[in-house]
């Protein structure tokens, strides 16, 4: 088959994407990985070394709408000189020329929904779709007349696959803090002054408990999360953009982070709990839900960044370093919501086996 597999935006819809092109082009497909062409895609597009091409998608936004004409006519023009079987599209904004082209070119759709609550790309898209892969079994429920098939969110193989960094020691409590690949302010302030606020106080109880930092911060806050650091002599690795993530999380003993999809499926991949803060402006408040759904379950706790201090984070943390038995449960019932097969099971869903 020839497919071609839509997966632009962010990394959140990117990665997942990629891992099906992956298991596509393993099961001898010609897979061709289509983007939108932004400066954000290009550090995770890189692992794709199959062909590529730009759709020049755009937010969906008013001031947009002749640069979205012009990307269904770009993609509708390459779509019929390519002349796909099916084409996969895994969401956001950029799947919209994507899947109005290969509606207008008479080729099979299928979609991948992330979230809990489908954004409106796919709430919208669903419609000239043949199926609808998702993540959360909840999601049905937004998607009612739509024929649905639960795969789980595929996750890159070899973020479960990552070490302890070697420079860490062994007896140190290690938390992981990432707002994603464009970082969070408001997680990042939260963040370091809590740990910050935690290093002093272990210090001044007279408790002989080392800790580490490592810190994903997106470009604007680097520096002023390393200032935080170095002000109270705490160990840290911090960068803009994590580039050993699969090793940040194996050295993690609790993660902070967003609630996106793609981040709490690679927790569960990864065994590690977490304190999730949704993004309070995320669409629908899908991340409240995202978040929600692993909290249910006992796998990870949510904070409400509204009504979060650096203070309350700090109690949290220490009640984790104090409860390791805690900290371990929860590891056990996150590991158990990963979807190891999710990749083969969107895969099967394109070849028409499910």
């Amino acid at each position: 088959m020839k497919i071609i597999v839509a997966c632009g935006g962010t990394g959140g819809h990117a990665f997942p994407g990629l891992a099906v092109a992956e298991e596509l082009k393993r099961r001898n497909h010609e897979v061709t990985v289509w983007d939108s062409g932004r400066d954000i895609e290009s550090s995770v597009m890189t692992r794709w070394t199959g062909p590529k091409f730009s759709t020049g998608a755009k937010t969906l936004r008013p001031s947009n709408l002749w640069a979205i004409i012009r990307s269904i006519l770009r993609c509708r023009k390459e779509m019929r000189r390519e002349r796909p079987d099916a084409l996969l599209a895994m969401g956001s904004y950029s799947s919209l020329p994507p899947v109005l082209a290969a509606h207008l070119c008479g080729v099979k759709v299928y979609l991948h929904e992330a979230n809990t609550v489908p954004g409106k790309a796919v709430a919208f898209l669903s419609r000239f779709a043949d199926k609808v892969a998702i993540s959360f079994e909840v999601t049905t429920r937004y998607l009612s007349g739509i024929e649905t098939v639960l795969t789980g969110l595929p996750v890159r193989a070899e973020i479960a696959e990552g070490k302890r960094f070697d420079f860490i020691p062994n007896d140190a409590f290690v938390i992981f803090v990432t707002g994603g690949s464009q970082g969070a302010h408001a997680v990042n302030e939260l963040a370091a002054d809590a740990i910050a606020f935690l290093k002093k106080d272990l210090e001044a109880k007279g408790i002989d408990r080392k800790l580490y930092v490592i810190h994903q911060t997106g470009m604007a806050d680097e520096g002023r999360v390393m200032a935080t650091y170095a002000a109270v002599g705490l160990p840290s690795r911090v960068h803009a953009f994590e580039t050993e993530m699969a090793n940040a999380f194996a050295s993690a003993d609790i993660v902070i982070a967003r609630a996106g999809a793609s981040t709490c499926f690679e927790l569960a991949a990864c065994g590690k709990p977490a304190l999730l803060i949704p993004l309070p402006t995320a669409v629908r408040d899908h991340q409240h839900f995202n978040a929600d759904a692993f909290a249910a379950k006992g796998a990870a706790d949510e904070g409400v960044q509204a009504k979060l201090s650096p203070r309350q984070i700090e109690r949290y943390l220490l009640e984790k370093i104090e409860n390791p038995a805690h900290l371990s449960r929860m590891a056990e019932k996150i590991r158990a919501l990963a979807s190891p097969e999710a990749a083969a099971k969107v895969a099967d869903m394109v070849e028409g086996r499910l």
